[in-house]
């Protein structure tokens, strides 16, 4: 005779990896807020440009700034490669907001 399935088990189980899954997505779109220097805006100001974009439906910007953010993203990865993978043809890339961001900072 096979053993009874604890439903009560798997859909605490479940719940448990819901949670830590939503916990996860906000944690990462608050690093994502950071890493973006858009940490330096106010909480409505960044409420109303996510506000904007989500409200478009032009795919010509949306699609611009989806090239955009994975532009970003490269950027990123090759920064954080070791150093053997890099391009080291050129200065660094520096997201825009960067020294813009350490400026406001030094003049506080």
């Amino acid at each position: 005779m096979r053993k009874p399935r604890d439903f009560d088990a798997e859909l605490k189980a479940l719940d448990d990896k819901a949670r830590g899954l939503k916990t996860r997505k906000v944690q990462q779109l608050g690093e994502l807020v950071i890493a973006t220097g858009a940490d330096t805006l106010t909480t409505d100001e960044l409420a109303g440009a996510l506000i904007v974009l989500a409200e478009t439906k032009e795919a010509g910007k949306r699609e611009a700034w989806a090239r955009r953010g994975a532009s970003f993203f490269q950027r990123r990865s090759r920064q954080n490669a070791p150093a053997a993978e890099r391009n080291t043809d050129g200065p660094p890339a520096q997201p825009s907001g960067a020294q813009a961001a350490s400026s406001r900072k030094g003049s506080a």
